[in-house]
């Protein structure tokens, strides 16, 4: 045999090698993948899941019957299976435990119990209006003497404010005494009553009627101890009938008035009890009870006025002190609650994400009550022992698409006619 021949049938050897060699190779390397497969699972390999319809990621509400590229994004179009689709066991999104840990993401548990309700407010002291009393010139006059008072001094009971000359009553007073002297009983009363309705104290009508002596002369005392707030008589003036002396407030009780929020304003009731503390008696407390919730709301700050009476008989309590004041709740009755930043508002409807198994979130409607110290109370839509996610709801969001998922929370009709992808339109 030439060297020609030799060298073609060498060549025509070694292919033929080379296809028995990768033939065995690709069998070997089937029958170790089927082996791994069989190894991972425990069993052959399951059938393929079946597709509902594709869908848009930024618009999941529009569904096409075939896989393709959206019209509106012209991004690729995810398929949606059948174990996802909506009412089924699985409806939520699926986010690897790695991610989930990378994102930083934290539980609530919902829990079931008597749920301190206390509201926290801050406001001030003022007088108590009711306690505010006036004193005033029965009949015109002369002031002709103003006693050391002023605007804003402590002043006790039946303390001199000023005295006044009423000459007006000489001619009834003497009158009254030439009565005195004649015995006629009913001309007494008559005159001592006319005396009366001319202004005059009954203790002034008592001194005349003793000492048989005209007095014009009156000294105007303060009928309760308080806090002198006007003034208004100076020695020398003259004064006409129901003119104003003095006002005086008193202190044996004070006001405190409150900005309470509207969103805890309506819990609150006549008689409400209330722990007051003041910055001036570090560690006391003050006990008082609301007697009034006034109607008008501040339209800027959105809070309504409290006002609060607390006793003061020992005076310490002085209008203008600013004040913190805790309302406590009347009732400890169980109620359904999770954290308050669990709970995300957007606007249209209250959402908490519900941790599911199989790392599976699932955004679920819940209708809410009033919020507590942190905590929120939950009416419908969550169950005791549920974890939720407190926080990084957000970071889920941009990681899985939630907002595909929120827009499907109320699809009932996951069977509708699907478009054609491309086109958009019905077929």
């Amino acid at each position: 045999m030439s060297s020609r021949n030799r060298f073609i049938g060498l060549a025509i050897a070694g292919v033929f090698v080379a296809l028995v060699s990768a033939f065995g190779g690709y069998r070997l390397a089937r029958r170790s993948m089927d082996t791994a497969m069989t190894t991972t699972t425990g069993k052959e390999a399951e059938p393929a899941k079946r597709v509902l319809y594709w869908y848009d990621p930024m618009q999941p509400g529009q569904h096409f019957n075939r896989p393709g590229r959206s019209p509106y994004m012209d991004m690729q179009l995810l398929p949606k299976y059948a174990d996802e689709s909506a009412g089924g066991p699985s409806v939520g999104v699926r986010i690897d435990p790695v991610s989930v840990q990378n994102l930083g993401v934290r539980f609530a548990t919902v829990e079931r119990g008597p749920l301190a309700r206390s509201l926290d407010a801050v406001g001030s002291l003022e007088f108590n209006q009711r306690e505010l009393v006036v004193t005033q010139a029965r009949s015109s006059g002369f002031v002709t003497r103003v006693y050391a008072r002023a605007p804003g001094d402590l002043i006790a009971k039946n303390a001199s404010l000023v005295d006044l000359l009423i000459p007006e009553w000489t001619g009834a007073q003497t009158e009254f005494i030439a009565l005195l002297k004649s015995g006629d009983r009913d001309l007494i009363d008559a005159s001592r009553q006319r005396l009366v309705l001319l202004g005059m104290p009954a203790g002034l009508i008592a001194s005349v009627e003793s000492n048989r002596q005209p007095q014009t002369s009156v000294n105007i005392r303060s009928p309760i101890a308080g806090v002198i707030q006007t003034l208004d008589a100076r020695e020398g003036m003259s004064v006409p009938g129901g003119a104003t002396i003095a006002s005086i407030n008193g202190l044996s009780s004070v006001w405190l008035e409150a900005a309470i929020p509207e969103v805890g304003a309506g819990s609150l009731s006549i008689g409400r009890k209330a722990d007051v503390r003041l910055s001036a008696f570090p560690g006391k407390t003050f006990a008082g009870h609301v007697i009034a919730v006034l109607p008008q709301a501040n339209a800027q700050t959105r809070t309504l006025r409290v006002r609060i009476e607390l006793a003061n008989h020992s005076g310490t309590l002085r209008p203008g002190m600013f004040a913190q004041v805790r309302f406590e709740s009347g009732d400890a009755l169980p109620v359904i609650h999770v954290a308050t930043e669990a709970i995300i508002r957007t606007g249209t409807r209250t959402i908490a994400i519900v941790a599911a198994d199989a790392g599976r979130f699932v955004p679920t409607r819940v209708e809410t009550g009033g919020d507590f110290e942190g905590r929120t109370v939950i009416l419908s839509g969550l169950s005791e022992g549920q974890q939720v996610v407190a926080s990084g709801q957000f970071l889920i969001d941009s990681e899985a698409n939630l907002e595909g998922v929120l827009a499907r929370l109320g699809a009932r009709d996951t069977a509708e006619k699907a478009p054609d992808a491309g086109t958009g339109r019905q077929p």
